[in-house]
């Protein structure tokens, strides 16, 4: 079947605070026959889904299984992603928009960017757009007082799923550094911020905007593992003054 008049629209829901959905996202998820959250296979409530639900009455939402938490069994993980899009496919043939909430950004490490590949080949002619969302990046920033970037600085984001040496060699280089995902790697992300005298000024947060919200200096960087999404901003080394890379 064709998927002519369907449309398919990745919403970045932001990091957690329900407050930090744009104007637009709202719309966007309002405004589609149904909307789309990505759940475990554990079946535990998401935090796209709990943004979700701030904005859309729960029977306009379906939960899809994709295996998230899955990174060894590539097989059990490929067959997770086939029948997620499956599922998501037959709701494009049926209803017509369908609105898939992703936390952050659906253009920054997200689900989204797998499942329209996915969604483009299932359902030929489908219209595919995305919705930017505020980042975990941005809400830390805002939260913690720390300055991403000023003058020409750069600005590099790791996801320390890569390996804490990637990290290593972005903290040795220049700008600002963030890293996503760090939490199960804590101990070797706090080795690689001394080793590189960028812990000073670092800060780490997780669960942003939300009750259990944790926003510490890096130098309290323990031994232990933190929530798998957590994130980390070393700022660029700074001392120039007011303008001083401008």
């Amino acid at each position: 079947m064709s998927g002519s008049g369907s449309r398919l629209i990745g919403v970045g829901v932001g990091p957690g605070d329900p407050e930090l959905v744009t104007v637009k996202g709202v719309n966007a998820l309002r405004g589609a026959d149904v909307v789309v959250v990505p759940v475990m296979d554990t079946g535990e409530r998401g935090r796209a889904e709990a943004t979700v639900l701030h904005y859309v009455p729960e029977d306009r939402v379906v939960r899809v299984v994709f295996a998230l938490n899955e990174r060894t069994d590539r097989a059990r993980r490929e067959a997770a992603w086939d029948a997620a899009g499956q599922q998501v496919a037959e709701l494009l043939r049926e209803r017509g928009t369908v609105a898939f909430a992703t936390i952050g950004d659906p253009n920054v490490y997200s689900t989204f960017t797998y499942l329209a590949q996915t969604i483009a080949e299932l359902v030929p002619g489908v219209g595919v757009e995305t919705v930017p969302g505020i980042t975990a990046m941005q809400d830390l920033a805002a939260r913690s007082g720390a300055v991403l970037t000023e003058g020409t600085e750069p600005l590099t984001l790791v996801p320390v799923t890569a390996g804490a040496a990637v990290l290593k060699d972005a903290l040795a280089g220049p700008g600002t550094v963030v890293a996503y995902k760090f939490g199960r790697l804590a101990h070797e992300v706090a080795a690689a911020l001394r080793e590189t005298g960028r812990t000073e000024d670092a800060v780490w947060g997780s669960a942003l905007g939300l009750p259990e919200e944790s926003i510490r200096g890096a130098e309290e960087l323990g031994d232990g593992p933190l929530p798998y999404l957590s994130t980390l901003i070393a700022p660029a080394r700074r001392d120039g003054g007011r303008g001083g890379k401008l």
